[in-house]
């Protein structure tokens, strides 16, 4: 187990020797599991499920100082252990958390955020756990409703930002993504009548913006939601509204085959309030649904390596929220 030294270093210094609570003293003589050294007991609590971490952490001070150190994550990147999480809002209560492996919902706190923020789009968004530790924000548009060609990208390591160069188009309701280790901004509409069918790719080690013409040849239209868009294994998917089909792209020939249809449907809502992303090595689509018992909101996973039958996606059901209403107002994967 090689941790980076740094890491290693501030972890001994706060978890080693030893932590007062003011009744009790542990000694670095007491291993977290008795019989194991610390070095042992640390990697199999790495390997538990994080939905443990609560309970962990209420067994006694030096369990609680591990827990909140959030060394067993780091830990957990080190020896690559993921768990992947579905984080999404379907009502103005805020953000819950479903946990795919224990079946769990929780609830999770309100967060605070500022007007810029509230009042942004933020369509065009690559999160953190794609491609290590960084996130990059492209395009949307301003508080006076100017259409940005601007990027930025997010070290949640460092807690810094950093510009990067301008796109070469301004773009809203677009959408981005990872993909062979580049970031990808596709779709979207530079001004309130002109949709965008191109896409742009940018080099993390040259810093320089590639524009793809024709990479997205459904137009947006000002009514429509973002692109649908998940990548599995480095392979894009997409969704087609009006069709309700899956397709998949083909870097090749910069064109897309269509594989099958969705579990729910995309066009009676112009592609808004449902959620399509990559979940492991599974696309996920999250959309709600009305039965006898009322509404709910229902995740189903595919498996691309499942292949397709007879032009039929064998989609899962992975769960279900009940009385959560049916739109999806956002929705985020997050391994770690």
């Amino acid at each position: 187990m090689n941790l980076d030294h740094s890491v290693r270093e501030e972890t001994e210094t706060r978890l080693r020797g030893k932590i007062k609570d003011g009744h009790s003293t542990f000694g670095s003589s007491n291993s977290y599991l008795p019989g194991l050294h610390d070095d042992v007991a640390l990697t199999c609590l790495a390997r538990a499920s994080k939905s443990d971490y609560a309970s962990l952490s209420c067994l006694n001070v030096r369990f609680h100082m591990l827990i909140k150190s959030g060394y067993l994550y780091e830990l957990r990147r080190q020896l690559g252990i993921v768990e992947h999480w579905v984080y999404m809002v379907c009502d103005p209560r805020g953000w819950e958390a479903f946990d795919p492996f224990g079946k769990r919902w929780m609830r999770l706190p309100k967060i605070p955020c500022d007007d810029c923020f509230n009042c942004a789009d933020k369509e065009s968004l690559a999160v953190g756990s794609s491609l290590g530790s960084i996130a990059i924000v492209a395009g949307g548009s301003d508080k006076d409703g100017n259409v940005l060609k601007s990027a930025e990208v997010y070290d949640s390591l460092t807690g810094k930002w950093e510009m990067l160069p301008n796109m070469h188009s301004p773009r809203r309701l677009c959408s981005g993504f990872f993909m062979d280790g580049k970031f990808y901004v596709i779709g979207g509409m530079t001004s309130p009548t002109e949709s965008l069918t191109c896409g742009e790719e940018f080099d993390l080690r040259t810093r320089k913006w590639r524009k793809i013409e024709g990479m997205y040849p459904n137009v947006n239209r000002a009514a429509q939601a973002p692109p649908l868009v998940a990548v599995v294994d480095n392979e894009l998917y997409a969704v087609e509204y009006l069709t309700n089909m899956v397709k998949k792209y083909n870097k090749e020939n910069n064109s897309w085959d269509e594989l099958g249809r969705l579990p729910v449907r995309a066009d009676s809502s112009n592609g808004w309030g449902l959620a399509f992303k990559s979940c492991g090595q599974a696309l996920l689509v999250v959309g709600g649904q009305r039965g006898p018992e009322g509404e709910a909101i229902v995740l189903n996973t595919w498996h691309p390596k499942s292949g397709v039958k007879n032009g039929t996606l064998d989609w899962k059901v992975l769960g279900v929220k009940e009385q959560a209403g049916v739109f999806v107002y956002n929705c985020a994967i997050m391994g770690c």
